[in-house]
């Protein structure tokens, strides 16, 4: 790494074996992918080992020349006592200082940032690194190691930034241009190399030459040496002198030599140089052993400028060259990959941070959000009436609750259609009487809208694939998707359903194939209709306002959405077990359910078998309705009998201005045992227990569940957290 003028660079280093290779492929293919050379070169590799985690930031950097890698340390959790585990770190990451580390871990210990960590040791000696945490005996290895990655540098972020110059300019390069540089690089040295030594053997092959003439012709040398008064007199002599040529003539042709003319009478002259090396000769040198030498050298050379020829000549050669280096290189410098990499991204979202438990999420009128353990919800209501866990701080109360792990997804369904997911352990912690946050900080692109479903997933999300959700507007479309399509949700959320203007999203649910859809409107009336592909089929996208449900009257909306099970019963059985029921509810019998005797013509027109019975029973659902009044009634599901989609729908309950109200204000489903909460306009409200409110027909005008004052309205209903009676029922 480097830092200049306005420039900066950091490459990792990389296995050199791996380096090698991919070289030797992009030689062999210069068209060869990005992929194929990621192949031989996974990523970096880091002289102090280490996990790479993820290969998205490391594919980045291959193919843009910038990217940013994790790496974290190589830790196990081992058990070194019969009661006591440790942490085992073995390697750490790049450039991470051991002492520093060890400093860092002891003061987030002692100031209580992580706890579950009894002792710290270095047990590092020349066979290799070992450092120690000792864990208390309660603490879970996994959920420190990972507060060990998140909060010290066990993990750091290595950023790539391969900003390299190429000839003379600088230029961010990817793997294969970095590989496509030192290919031209070394292709270039080898060219310079191959003229520099070509020079070198051609400056030698003439001397030799020279040499080579003078021993053929010694006699005549030593003349003309001996008649000179001095050496230069000898040199002019020996250059001005026309010798036999026709030793050397196939040496000269060999070794391309310009610097001897062969003459038509087949003689030459020599050079200076020649003349000067012939001078500079040893008497040694005549022997007949060394004149065989002088023509085998002369040879060799000649054989050694023809490859250097051929060298600068072709660019085949020169690759082949390049990988006969490159190869010799691999045998001396070969060694193992010393960095891992795993197909884990690092985009923890602190999750593995937290501990895996069951949770209480609450969602209140006036939009704030909290999550509580479900073991200190139970803990806090033990003693008291349970009110805690619904009441909040003001007029505020909460509207919504349900159970789930801290791992699951949540979607939210805003009224304006759109849909925004969360992880549970995301949203905020607080104490049953804390008021939580305002979701809208959760949620910034919530706007003014307000939150009409609420939806936890299962945390198998192999089971979405099953699954489907059913949208319903107010004014009365519905619309049925894959559970998959909501798989990947922004963070600033997407559009769930397009709406036409001034309709609003009333609700959303899950469903399977072949449960029934039941729409309530504000006005009374309701439908029922079966999830079929040919009566409310799969859309594809989210950009449709989906079919019409219910037809409405003028002024009315629907104001509720429910799924119930589907059951197979003629109008009949229905009937006949609607009676049966109503029987044994006035004979005081509620809680045994018998089959009448065939004879009793009062019970049923038709007989249903004890069996039947039971199997209407299992399936039977019961449905609460909530008039703007305060009035309210129960009636089984199967006084609403299965019609088709899009009809005016059937009665649900009979309103009127004088007695029980002018609206319907809530319609759901509702168990034995269950409490629900009434809010009003004014500020009020009230906790009935479903028991108390009694099981009648469909069209009836129902009981009253809250004395209201003048000019005050029921606004809202909803079912009491189910953990809120289990604390209460605990205290009895």
């Amino acid at each position: 790494n480097g830092i200049a003028v306005g420039m900066a660079t950091n490459i990792p280093p990389h296995n050199p074996t791996e380096i090698v290779d991919a070289t030797l492929a992009l030689i062999a293919d210069p068209d060869i992918t990005l992929e194929a050379l990621m192949q031989i070169v996974p990523g970096p590799d880091f002289p102090t080992a280490g996990i790479i985690l993820g290969r998205s930031g490391i594919r980045n950097a291959f193919e843009t020349g910038r990217g940013s890698i994790t790496i974290r340390a190589r830790a196990t959790i081992e058990q070194i006592r019969k009661d006591r585990d440790a942490i085992i770190i073995s390697e750490i990451p790049y450039q991470v200082n051991k002492s520093v580390l060890l400093e860092r871990i002891a003061e987030l210990v002692r100031a209580k940032d992580i706890e579950g960590i009894a002792d710290l040791r270095d047990e590092s000696d020349r066979e290799g690194m070992r450092i120690v945490v000792e864990l208390k005996r309660d603490a879970t290895g996994e959920v420190v190691l990972n507060q060990l990655y998140r909060f010290t540098n066990l993990q750091t972020s290595f950023g790539i930034n391969m900003l390299a110059l190429d000839k003379g300019r600088p230029r961010q390069v990817g793997l294969k241009d970095a590989l496509n540089c030192f290919v031209e690089f070394r292709e270039e040295v080898i060219l310079r190399r191959a003229r520099f030594e070509l020079n070198k053997a051609r400056d030698r092959a003439h001397l030799l030459v020279g040499l080579a003439t003078a021993v053929a012709n010694i006699d005549e040398v030593i003349r003309i040496i001996r008649a000179s008064p001095d050496a230069a007199t000898a040199r002019t002599a020996l250059m001005d002198r026309d010798w036999p040529a026709e030793d050397v003539a196939p040496l000269l042709a060999l070794i391309d030599d310009v610097g001897n003319t062969i003459k038509p009478d087949n003689t030459m002259r020599l050079t200076e140089a020649q003349a000067r090396g012939i001078l500079e000769l040893r008497l040694a040198r005549l022997t007949g052993l060394e004149r065989e030498k002088i023509q085998a050298e002369l040879t060799e050379v000649a054989t050694r400028i023809g490859e250097l020829l051929d060298i600068i000549g072709s660019r085949l050669r020169r690759l082949e060259v390049m990988r006969d280096e490159l190869l010799a290189a691999r045998a001396k410098i070969a060694s193992p990959r010393r960095s891992t990499i795993e197909d884990l991204e690092t985009d923890q979202d602190d999750e593995s941070l937290i501990e895996p438990g069951q949770m209480v999420v609450t969602l209140t009128r006036d939009g704030f959000i909290k999550r509580t353990s479900l073991e200190t919800f139970r803990a806090q209501n033990r003693g008291g009436r349970g009110r805690s866990a619904t009441s909040t701080r003001g007029d505020d109360v909460v509207t919504r609750s349900f159970n789930a792990h801290t791992h699951q997804f949540v979607l939210f369904f805003s009224s304006g259609g759109k849909a925004f997911r969360e992880k549970v352990w995301r949203l905020p912690e607080a104490t049953t009487t804390a008021k939580g946050r305002a979701l809208i900080n959760l949620l910034p692109e919530l706007g003014t809208d307000e939150i009409t479903a609420v939806l936890p997933l299962p945390q198998d999300e192999s089971l979405w694939e099953n699954l489907h959700l059913v949208f319903a507007t107010a004014s009365g479309g519905v619309r049925r998707n894959k559970l998959a399509d909501f798989r990947n949700v922004r963070a600033a959320g997407l559009i769930a359903m397009k709406l036409d203007e001034g309709d609003r999203l009333i609700g959303v649910a899950t469903c399977r194939d072949g449960d029934d859809v039941f729409l309530a409107t504000k006005a009374g009336r309701c439908i029922r209709f079966q999830i079929t592909d040919d009566n409310l089929r799969v859309f594809s996208g989210r950009d449709s306002a989906g079919v019409r449900g219910i037809k409405l009257a003028k002024d009315d909306e629907v104001i509720s959405l429910s799924v119930l099970r589907h059951v197979e019963a003629t109008p009949d059985e229905r009937a006949a077990y609607l009676k049966y029921t109503a029987a044994q509810r006035r004979s005081g019998e509620d809680e045994t359910v018998e089959a009448p005797a065939e004879t009793e013509e009062s019970v049923a027109e038709i007989a249903l078998s004890e069996a039947r019975i039971k199997e209407l029973s299992e399936g039977e659902e019961i449905l609460l309705t909530v008039t703007n009044a305060g009035f309210g009634k129960r009636s089984s599901a199967y006084e609403y009998r299965v019609t088709g989609r899009g009809g005016q729908g059937i009665a649900n309950i009979t309103l009127s201005a004088k007695r029980n109200g002018t609206a319907v204000a809530a319609s759901f489903q509702v168990r034995e045992g269950d409490d629900v909460m009434l809010v009003t306009d004014g500020g009020r409200l009230i906790r009935v227990p479903v028991d108390q409110v009694r099981i009648t027909g469909r069209s009836v005008m129902g009981v009253t569940l809250f004395r209201l004052d003048d000019d005050e309205h029921v606004t809202s209903v909803f079912p009491v957290l189910e953990q809120e009676q289990e604390a209460e029922a605990e205290d009895v």
